[in-house]
């Protein structure tokens, strides 16, 4: 029997309320139509009734998990009928053969979960020191990725999908904000080993940014958060699964990244290489105060990042 695809389409911002049709109106225009269209909203009743007057071609639901985007995600898995689950950003625009890629790829029946490329859609010019290296930030494909399909430890939140009954056996997302998607990425490998995981670049959806993503105050933060991040899902998971992509990332793609940029001001006379060497050193910086910091207070870091639980001492 084939699969079935639901997509699930998180949403709580009426801010957001264009990007959110546009979302859906991309998932219209795929070559492989999806069976099934959920958008969840989280906290936002006005939001959800807007949605249901406006949205025929999605079912809407409201979030009835935990508050925030790890618990409307398992809403969205818990009311899907499709045996795949496909997540999309209600601010990405899935191009037209996104779906088409990520389902032919479940022909192997080893592949438990499988996300694609995400490439930034900058609403105004991408700022000259915003290093590529440091795509991550406004929730994209950084350079350094694979350029073509291999096995991954994770993928991104806004371009990635799953088997649903791993999902499920899993518990689910465990966290609501920062890393949540890399988590659950971990825990179904160490509980199933022999599953894969695939990036198909191919799979490609554009993720919005606005200006406010593009300030050098909201990159430093947005860093920080994120080291504080890894420091919560180290701790969940274990430091060897946590930070083995994180490694390579530091060892590897930053150095080449400050190279690059400096090759750029002194070779090229281009200012504009001085600066993004410097950005990489400063989010390299900022993240690692982040994930210190919280390591120091991991409890309090984890609530800020939705996690209920309690962890046992070491």
């Amino acid at each position: 029997m084939s699969d079935t695809v639901t997509v699930v389409v998180c949403a709580h911002d009426e801010e957001r309320w264009p990007d959110l049709q546009a979302a859906v109106r991309s998932l219209e225009r795929q070559t492989r139509q999806p069976d099934e269209v959920i958008v969840v909203v989280d906290g936002n009743p006005g939001l959800a009734d807007q949605a249901r007057g406006r949205l025929s071609a999605a079912v809407v639901i409201e979030n009835t998990a935990t508050a925030g985007l790890g618990g409307a995600r398992n809403s969205g898995v818990e009311a899907a009928s499709g045996t795949i689950v496909a997540f999309l950003d209600d601010d990405a625009l899935a191009s037209e053969r996104w779906l088409e890629f990520l389902a032919r790829a479940y022909d192997d029946p080893d592949v438990a979960g499988v996300g694609g490329s995400a490439e930034p859609l900058w609403e105004t010019q991408r700022p000259a020191w915003f290093p590529a290296e440091f795509d991550w930030v406004v929730g994209c494909s950084y350079r350094g990725m694979p350029d073509t399909t291999e096995q991954v430890r994770n993928m991104f939140g806004c371009n990635m999908s799953f088997r649903r009954d791993l999902v499920r056996a899993l518990g689910g997302f465990r966290l609501g904000y920062g890393c949540d998607e890399t988590e659950l990425c971990i825990r179904l490998r160490q509980r199933w080993p022999e599953k894969k995981l695939l990036y198909v670049p191919e799979a490609r959806i554009l993720h919005r940014v606005p200006p406010s993503r593009g300030r050098f105050g909201r990159f430093l933060s947005r860093c920080y958060f994120e080291g504080g991040s890894k420091a919560v899902v180290s701790r969940l998971v274990g430091a060897d699964a946590g930070l083995a992509s994180e490694r390579d990332y530091v060892r590897r793609i930053l150095p080449a990244g400050v190279r690059r940029g400096l090759t750029d001001a002194v070779g090229r006379g281009r200012a504009s290489g001085v600066a993004r060497a410097g950005a990489i050193l400063a989010g390299l910086a900022s993240t690692t105060v982040g994930y210190a910091v919280a390591g120091m207070a991991i409890e309090r870091a984890a609530r800020r990042r939705g996690w209920s639980g309690r962890f046992e001492p070491r």
